[in-house]
């Protein structure tokens, strides 16, 4: 196993903490398998009453996925990044499916990954100190991890704005889209999660108690744009509505879209329009699987993650470069199935 992630048993309580301060609790392969393994030794133990996944220390809880090495990867047939999406996927979906309640604790940086294993679970604290985001677009990947399926039923067209721009949004801001379900004081984090160790069948009540006054949303400020100027399905149609606006709001988000790949931007749009219509999460992980294997093996996730992550100078240079030059068919091509013998499969019995 791996020091990366501590997972034991305390009381009646099953713990995950995420354990790699210094990359921000990004995951591994390896933590994902360590996880999976202790969620499943824990689903039919009955002197396990709730699971508890948090962070060891610093101040993410978590990053996402280790991007560097999935780029490296990615830049040598991408074998050992498929297999770190798979091994994720499962996790995803076991805790969706997981029979025993769950707890995330999302008091700090929550993006990527970490939304692939906050998101499933059935109690989410969010506090004044969670920035969450879904900041794919910009590196040249995909909204995954079950992006595809929260954020297409979040309200209105705020999924689609968090989706394509990235947009980080606070603990009020995730309470008030119902990504978290419980808004607690980041100074009470630690008496809240001693009570529940205490006694865990008593942890609704212990959240009712811990519960801190709600600052303003400041996205619901901003629902009427979002909802007039993200209308589109159509990514060229957006764009076209931030420029005619002309507002200052509009115009600084037509920037930062400026900023990402415009070919996983269309496959964003497309994937929470095919998301919505999906119930089933293990078909929704399937398609979402199929798209990250795709769009690795494409020229902007590298580039992307050199631009952002390696070289530092923000200035990526993504192909297609234009909204215009990527075409329907290439769009079609990353959504293609893959061949049964390598789509996600999730755990067996999960």
């Amino acid at each position: 196993m791996t020091d990366d992630v501590l997972t034991f048993v305390e009381g009646r309580t099953g713990r995950i903490r995420l354990n790699r301060p210094k990359a921000l609790h990004a995951l591994t392969h390896g933590m994902c398998t360590a996880m999976i393994a202790a969620l499943s030794a824990w689903a039919n133990d009955d002197a396990v009453d709730l699971v508890m996944i948090d962070h060891a220390e610093g101040r993410g809880f978590c990053a996402g996925g280790d991007i560097r090495a999935l780029a490296e990867s990615a830049a040598v047939g991408g074998e050992a990044a498929r297999a770190f999406f798979h091994e994720e996927y499962r996790l995803n979906h076991l805790l969706f499916t997981y029979a025993r309640p769950t707890i995330a604790f999302m008091d700090g940086i929550t993006m990527g990954g970490g939304v692939g294993i906050s998101q499933p679970c059935s109690i989410r604290v969010v506090t004044d100190r969670t920035m969450y985001a879904m900041p794919e677009t910009g590196i040249g990947l995909v909204t995954d991890v079950g992006g595809g399926r929260y954020l297409s039923r979040m309200p209105g067209r705020t999924g689609q704005y968090v989706g394509l721009t990235g947009a980080r949004l606070n603990g009020a801001e995730c309470l008030a889209l119902a990504l978290g379900t419980h808004y607690v004081a980041s100074d009470d984090v630690e008496t809240l999660k001693a009570a529940i160790l205490g006694n865990p069948k008593a942890a609704d009540a212990a959240l009712r108690s811990a519960v801190s006054p709600i600052p303003p949303a400041p996205i619901l400020d901003r629902r009427a744009d979002i909802d007039r100027l993200f209308a589109s399905d159509r990514y060229e149609d957006i764009i076209a509505a931030l420029a005619a606006d002309g507002g200052e709001w509009a115009l600084a988000t037509l920037k930062t879209l400026e900023s990402k790949s415009p070919q996983t931007c269309k496959v964003v749009l497309r994937l929470l329009a095919e998301a919505a219509k999906i119930d089933d999460f293990a078909v929704e992980l399937t398609m979402e699987y199929a798209l990250a294997a795709h769009v690795i093996a494409r020229p902007d996730f590298v580039e992307g993650v050199r631009a952002l992550i390696v070289d530092k100078d923000n200035a990526p240079r993504w192909n297609p470069p234009t909204a215009e030059a990527v075409s329907g068919a290439e769009i079609d091509a990353i959504f293609a199935p893959l061949p049964s013998s390598e789509a996600w499969t999730p755990l067996p019995n999960a």
